[in-house]
């Protein structure tokens, strides 16, 4: 039986929780429990705030359009999170949408956009960017919300990442076709990372020349394809997650 419960509704909650509090929804939260899931009083929901662990909340009706929700029993014990940056150039829309929730799904702890010479879209809705990371998270069981920063130029980024954090570069140009051999160098690293994809078009020449110049910086290939900047952050993490992370 798998240990985790999938079927079970799940919030995100913005309150300290702990045993017997008592928190009001909002009119979204509590129009969805009680009229798109159909939730009567009484009834279970999970809920996390990302800093104390996941509880078991019964759903307390205060009417047609409003409900509280009572901390009944801790599920799981919090999780820190997780020392892995994801930096990229900013896409438009539905594709930057994607791309987040992704990156959330992939295990990433902060979530960086980077303004490049190419970048598509340089106006950045970080409020939506902190939604579809809470979906993400709601919806995959994860205990801890990434941390969505605010766009920086590639230089400034580049000057203020820790001198011994690896920089994963995703480089079409990398001297290792294999990218796992290209990790695999770095022995038995479990301390901070950091992955770079670039805009579409990719970098100028100047700026992949700064990118790897970081001290730490190790280049690898995503294959013989090309990929999109939003297939390209999925390959990129499962490879670090294998490698580095919490995969392996």
């Amino acid at each position: 039986m798998a240990e985790y419960d999938f079927n079970a509704p799940r919030l995100f909650i913005d309150s300290p929780l702990r045993k017997e509090a008592r928190i009001g929804l909002d009119r979204g939260q509590a129009n969805y429990l009680l009229n798109v899931l159909r939730m009567k009083d009484g009834e279970s929901v999970l809920i996390f705030n990302g800093q104390d662990g996941e509880w078991r909340a019964e759903v307390a009706v205060e009417g047609r359009k409003s409900a509280d929700l009572v901390c009944a029993e801790r599920t799981r014990e919090q999780t820190p999170q997780p020392d892995l940056v994801y930096a990229f150039a900013p896409l438009k829309h539905a594709r930057l949408d994607y791309m987040v929730q992704k990156a959330v799904e992939m295990g990433a702890g902060i979530l960086q956009p980077v303004i490049t010479r190419r970048t598509q879209s340089t106006r950045v809705n970080l409020e939506r960017m902190r939604s579809n990371a809470i979906e993400a998270a709601e919806q995959c069981g994860i205990l801890t919300i990434p941390e969505v920063r605010e766009e920086e130029n590639l230089e400034r980024f580049l000057k203020d990442l820790e001198q011994d954090r690896v920089l994963v570069f995703c480089d079409e140009d990398a001297a290792i076709a294999n990218p796992v051999d290209a990790l695999a160098k770095l022995g038995n690293k479990r301390s901070g990372v950091a992955v770079i994809v670039g805009p579409e078009g990719g970098f100028t020449d100047q700026e992949r020349a700064l990118v790897a110049a970081h001290e730490r910086c190790v280049r690898v290939s995503l294959g013989p394809r090309i990929l999109r900047a939003d297939t390209a952050a999925v390959a990129a993490l499962a490879i670090v997650q294998s490698v580095l992370g919490d995969w392996n």
